[in-house]
């Protein structure tokens, strides 16, 4: 009974914080990045385009020769470093966010390489977070692109269904982006919780979702980021 009126007594005042989204993507011919900017016109998220190290690289001359053979390198030793190609470093923290857009070229029936190499560094913080797919392909299907995502990050929460845009759409994918984000309801992904605080309360404590102590005071609430907290074991997230 007593901490049942302790939390009673904290829970008077709202304060509201909001999610983030992070969208991610790798992109050569251009599909990807077109997709990737339509679909930031309907969300408001952040933006990380993975880039190779090597650059100057034809991915496209001998029938895609430099992409086959690192996708081959992945699928022979999927859980050594080594086996993925390098990318230029990404000032990003992922543990920022709380929604994590991937987009995906498909080559060779996988995810792309150097996406692959993003995620195979990150995925584990990725964990407990919502993660959504959009491929872009030529024709063939998407599941191998799903399986590579699901091996790279494997406690993500993966909203269903992902999404296939083949590459003669990418002019008119607005409308697909748009259906998709209501199938994966994305709105409910969105929507802002609020949480209830007594201006003169001091016992309840603010966590970031890592983990990581915030405050244990309303001055440790005012200007908070948008993301994911735990506040008295209570997840607020839009």
């Amino acid at each position: 009974m007593k901490k049942l009126m302790m939390i009673m007594a904290i829970m008077l005042t709202a304060i509201a914080v909001n999610a983030k989204t992070l969208v991610v993507y790798y992109s050569y011919t251009s599909n990807v990045h077109n997709i990737m900017n339509e679909l930031t016109k309907q969300i408001e998220a952040d933006v990380v385009r993975i880039e190779p190290a090597e650059k100057g690289l034809d991915y496209a001359a001998n029938n895609y020769a430099i992409g086959s053979a690192q996708i081959a390198a992945i699928r022979n030793n999927p859980n050594n470093a080594s086996s993925y190609p390098a990318i230029d470093p990404v000032d990003v923290n992922v543990a920022d966010y709380d929604c994590i857009i991937i987009g995906a070229p498909l080559w060779w029936s996988q995810m792309a390489a150097p996406l692959q190499t993003f995620l195979f560094h990150n995925g584990p913080a990725l964990a407990g977070k919502k993660i959504g797919l959009i491929v872009s392909s030529a024709s063939s299907g998407i599941s191998g692109v799903e399986s590579d995502a699901k091996r790279l990050i494997p406690d993500g929460e993966f909203l269903s269904p992902s999404l296939w845009i083949r590459s003669s759409q990418t002019s008119g994918c607005a409308t697909m982006l748009q259906q998709w984000l209501k199938d994966i309801n994305y709105d409910a992904v969105a929507e802002v919780e609020n949480l209830q605080l007594d201006n003169g309360s001091k016992s309840f404590t603010v966590y970031s979702i890592s983990g990581s102590l915030i405050g244990k005071d309303l001055e440790s609430i005012d200007g908070l980021d948008k993301g994911l907290y735990i506040i008295n074991g209570k997840k607020i997230c839009k």
